[in-house]
């Protein structure tokens, strides 16, 4: 390993899995790693979900252990480690996540004998499945496979890590190259900038057929919605900038509601890649959205976007209030 030290958050439920942190904590100390987990969460005034979102934004990786139990939820019915994971997926920290090999052989003691518990777990896995994964049969065995992954996930997704103050030199070049990236960045948008015909674009009332698909089945499913009322409808998220990650779980919910209206079965709705990026290219090309240009941590690789002045006016006219409203 390197002079730099990776922070690692550790995922989990707790009790049930007591040993199998112990030995990934091991396993992380050895390798000279930061481990940070519930175990270590140090007493403080916050609140315990932004405590723990503001630990994960200072990990350079995050490392999700899954067992028999979905574990605690919040008032919605998700458990903090599902809530954990999706907010490291939207910070774009890089992930591993090991699940067991046999389920069938963890211990009663160990699961959930709730079925709506049992049934959210399944879900839990599947979103799970779609990132990198890796699987255990024990404790032990456990700790010698996250050392390996951790090792090649290093080096396939290196992170700036934590340094001595005598490197705080590199750490401050680190952030000048960010800056001039950025700048950059903006230059070549402006330089991009291509004449289109807005009139022979799809908006206003056109409808555009979405495409997503439901957890627990494979078939893709369709919704058709008018690009003003999409635009109504989620606008309002990227007023002060929002990560892609998160207006793509915005219209996600959306789309959720839009089911509930009509009566279909609850289930969490995951928006098709190349149907969420041609929203975003719509909107750019209608000229109501921009890239987000506030400066951010080092860590923070995700794309931003917020509204341009002609965005905020559609929205402002789609949304307000009239008096034949009230």
């Amino acid at each position: 390993m390197s002079e730099k030290k990776f922070q690692v958050f550790v995922s989990s439920t707790y009790e049930d899995l007591k040993d199998e942190r112990a030995e990934v904590i091991q396993a992380l100390l050895e390798l000279d790693c930061i481990p940070v987990g519930m175990e270590l969460f140090p007493a403080s005034d916050d609140d315990q979900w932004t405590l723990i979102k503001r630990l994960i934004d200072d990990c350079d990786y995050y490392i999700l252990i899954v067992g028999g139990r979905y574990g605690s939820t919040n008032k919605e019915g998700v458990s903090y480690t599902q809530m954990e994971y999706e907010y490291a997926l939207s910070s774009k920290i890089p992930i591993i996540s090991f699940l067991p090999k046999d389920p069938e052989s963890i211990s009663l003691k160990n699961t959930d004998r709730d079925k709506d518990l049992e049934v959210k777990l399944i879900e839990f896995k599947t979103l799970v499945s779609n990132k990198t994964i890796k699987h255990y049969d024990s404790p032990v065995e456990l700790g010698s496979i996250v050392s390996r992954s951790l090792i090649k996930l290093i080096k396939t997704h290196p992170q700036p890590g934590w340094v001595k103050g005598d490197s705080l030199s590199s750490v401050e070049a680190n952030a000048k190259i960010l800056d001039l990236k950025q700048k950059i960045e903006d230059l070549e948008e402006r330089l991009n900038i291509f004449n289109v015909d807005v009139d022979d674009l799809s908006q206003g009332d056109d409808i555009y057929s979405l495409e997503y698909t439901l957890s627990g089945i494979e078939d893709r499913q369709n919704i058709e919605i008018s690009w003003n009322k999409l635009f109504e409808k989620t606008a309002p998220l990227i007023i002060d900038e929002t990560s892609e990650e998160e207006y793509k779980k915005h219209i996600q919910t959306y789309i959720e509601h839009l089911r509930s209206t009509k009566g279909l079965e609850p289930r969490k709705v995951w928006i098709v890649t190349d149907f969420f990026k041609q929203i975003l290219i719509q909107f750019k090309a209608l000229g109501l959205i921009k890239k987000g240009s506030k400066k951010r941590s080092l860590k923070d690789t995700d794309t931003y976007w917020t509204l341009t002045d002609k965005g905020d006016s559609l929205m402002t006219q789609l949304r307000a209030i009239r008096k034949t409203d009230i």
